[in-house]
């Protein structure tokens, strides 16, 4: 699933639990939704710091 559709989904239980209470089902699909954003999240973050060059002086190093 893509990142959009999580998030949105994840508001959208968010939203509904504020008004009326979520099922055991409902819970259980937002803490996989949570696990699946954070995973997405973090494997994005991990690859922008892949592409970071440190410069230090006249040498160059990437990280």
């Amino acid at each position: 699933m893509e990142m959009d559709k999580i998030i949105a989904r994840i508001n959208e239980l968010s939203r509904k639990n504020k008004t009326s209470g979520l099922t055991d089902a409902e819970i259980t699909e937002r803490a996989e939704l949570r696990r699946q954003y954070l995973d997405i999240f973090k494997g994005n973050f991990r690859q922008q710091l892949e592409t970071i060059t440190i410069v230090d002086g006249d040498e160059e190093t990437k990280h």
